[in-house]
């Protein structure tokens, strides 16, 4: 393979015409100079230059292969220039994904203070479930993905890392005529006899509600099933059954349900951002994690739900 530092000394010698000249220009020594020319003609197997008393002229196989390297070598600058705008984040991209309630919530207030200070970096953002995601982050379809976890859960795989940003409680959702509204806080045990309506059974808040009773001495009755909180309410409000919701999906809560906290503590999950570890973090990532935080920041400083 040939040298791209020595075909950029014969396209500086090409230009100035001498070796001398050539040398001055790049700060080497003559000698220097003529030892790398020499070296790609062994390697290309063909003599490159021609001397004269006054100077230098290429050979019809210089003349090719300086036509050739300036190609290369404008390419490489290209390149170069490019790389160091996406470490200045004057470009590259970062491709993201969000569970539901994270990309309807955090992640549009972190994209907007993101882009009006990198505008130049491309965006883009899927949606999914944690066990969704997890495995394209893995497959290094992703740069960065919003998550969410359960303290009895198994941690991320080692070969990404994990940034907390915000606490997300559970709390429950009832009919508003329902004998049990008139109370502040309510104990999980005090709803054992209720239907349930939850996420899809393989979720992870539907395992963490499930095993949420089971501690509280119960089997959950679980009538209806929707991953869309919004339809989890309606039933709610339907009256076909009590519902544990996180708070990042209670940004619009209906008029005909109850929010109440569950006492002594409330089920929470762990917002977090996950990354690929080492060497896959692109430049963006670090800066889209700062923005983050702080937008997880405003998000928990903006006010919570009732206590």
């Amino acid at each position: 393979m040939l040298n791209v530092g020595r075909l950029k000394i014969l396209k500086e010698v090409a230009y100035r015409g001498s070796l001398s000249s050539a040398a001055e220009e790049l700060s080497y020594s003559q000698s220097a100079v003529s030892q790398q020319i020499a070296a790609l003609e062994a390697e290309t197997g063909m003599t490159l230059l021609e001397r004269h008393p006054r100077g230098v002229s290429l050979t019809a196989a210089g003349q090719t292969l300086v036509g050739h390297a300036e190609g290369i070598l404008a390419r490489l600058d290209t390149a170069e220039a490019a790389l160091s705008a996406i470490a200045g984040l004057r470009g590259g991209r970062l491709r993201m994904a969000s569970f539901p309630t994270a990309g309807s919530t955090l992640m549009p207030l972190a994209i907007a203070n993101f882009r009006s200070s990198y505008p130049d970096v491309e965006l883009t953002l899927a949606e999914g479930e944690p066990q969704e995601i997890v495995p394209r982050l893995r497959a290094g379809e992703l740069d960065l993905a919003l998550l969410f976890e359960f303290d009895d859960e198994e941690p991320l795989p080692a070969d990404m890392t994990r940034s907390p940003l915000l606490e997300d409680p559970m709390y429950l959702a009832l009919p508003r005529e329902h004998r049990l509204a008139t109370k502040g806080k309510l104990r999980l045990e005090e709803l054992q006899r209720e239907a349930w309506v939850q996420t899809s059974s393989a979720s992870p808040c539907a395992r963490h509600v499930v095993r949420c009773c089971h501690a509280a001495g119960f089997e959950p009755s679980v009538s209806f099933e929707s991953d869309d909180y919004q339809t989890v309410q309606g039933l709610v409000a339907a009256g076909v059954g009590v519902a544990l919701i996180p708070e990042l999906a209670l940004s619009v809560v209906r008029e005909d349900i109850a929010i109440r906290a569950l006492s002594p503590t409330p089920p929470v999950r762990q917002v977090i951002a996950a990354t690929p570890a080492g060497a896959r973090l692109v430049p963006a990532a670090p800066a889209m994690l700062a923005v983050l935080g702080r937008a997880a920041d405003a998000l928990t400083d903006s006010g919570r739900l009732a206590d």
